[in-house]
């Protein structure tokens, strides 16, 4: 009998629960401008712990650090992952500051002290309920591009200068900022062209 009473009791509670869930979120609505609470973040962060396979979380990075592969990283984070989190890792980008939740800074303490294989299984495999989608191809130990990512990503709290000044030739570029590059182009060359331009 005291079962049976635990059991409605629990069943109530969790009733309630979700009801004032519910409550909030037709107050609030389900805007992507919101910033998750700190209660959110905490369930959503130990949610993705559990979510990664403990043999997985243990992997260790199989591609040895040179300059090489941070030089061959950096290229492929500007050209595929710097529209969301920002060349500097911070996500104050346009896209980054308009998904819900945010994108992270990668440079903070709560991405830095991810394991090697938490960072990868993150990369290779994306984060559901979010916008960051799934890069990895083919098996883990395979996706050589994806671990490479894991080196630059610890790189980023020391970050410099000049390597920024090389990211933002390899970001991607609009349409328009192509033809505004074209016509400047032309316009050096000599030819009597108006260079039409965005920025100010």
């Amino acid at each position: 009998m005291r079962g049976v009473k635990v059991a409605i009791a629990l069943l109530v509670i969790g009733l309630i629960g979700t009801g004032a869930v519910l409550w909030w979120m037709l107050q609030h609505g389900f805007s992507a401008r919101d910033q998750p609470a700190a209660v959110e973040i905490w369930i959503a962060r130990r949610l993705r712990h559990l979510a990664i396979p403990a043999g997985q979380r243990s992997m260790v990075n199989p591609i040895p650090l040179s300059p090489e592969i941070l030089r061959e990283a950096r290229g492929h984070f500007a050209d595929h992952c710097a529209g969301c989190h920002a060349n500097n890792g911070n996500g104050k980008t346009p896209i980054g500051e308009n998904v819900y939740p945010k994108a992270p800074d990668l440079r903070a303490q709560e991405t830095q002290t991810m394991s090697d294989g938490e960072i990868f299984y993150v990369i290779h495999n994306g984060i559901r309920f979010t916008a960051m989608p799934a890069w990895g191809k083919g098996r883990p130990e395979d996706d050589r591009d994806s671990w490479k990512l894991v080196h630059f990503i610890r790189r980023l709290p020391q970050i410099t200068e000049q390597e920024l000044a090389d990211m933002r030739a390899l970001n991607p570029k609009s349409p328009h900022e192509r033809q505004e590059e074209a016509e400047f182009d032309r316009f050096l060359q000599g030819d009597n062209v108006e260079v039409h331009s965005s920025h100010h």
